[in-house]
């Protein structure tokens, strides 16, 4: 079964770090790009992008409200994508969710509409 797998949410204090990775299961993650969303479930948002990364590594995107905290990474021995997050604010608590797609040249929601998607991982921040 193909499928994507988030991992390493979690509750942390303002200022803290996570790191989430989403790894690739039973496929391989090389040929895709990967973009994270995250969703305010509580505020009712549609998904908001936030960060990308092309298939090589060689293009990376964030969202400007994550700029300079945020890193996404590829993780190719380990078929994973990371997203390390620093200084985490509360205004980023929310399920982050990780998306595959092959065509998918940015963090647009309609790119990876026709992707494969992971079940999300929550994150959630203390003030």
């Amino acid at each position: 079964q193909v499928q994507l797998v988030e991992s390493g949410g979690g509750l942390v204090q303002s200022g803290g770090s996570l790191t989430l990775a989403c790894e690739g299961a039973g496929f391989a993650l090389d040929p895709f790009a990967i973009a994270w969303f995250r969703q305010d479930t509580g505020k009712q948002r549609e998904r908001e992008g936030v960060s990308f990364i092309s298939s090589s590594g060689a293009a990376t995107h964030y969202t400007n409200s994550v700029l300079g905290r945020f890193t996404i990474s590829r993780a190719n021995a380990d078929n994973s994508v990371l997203l390390s997050m620093t200084n985490l604010k509360p205004e980023d608590t929310g399920i982050y969710y990780c998306a595959a797609s092959e065509s998918a040249h940015t963090y647009s929601l309609d790119a990876f509409r026709d992707g494969f998607w992971g079940q999300g991982t929550q994150v959630t921040v203390s003030s």
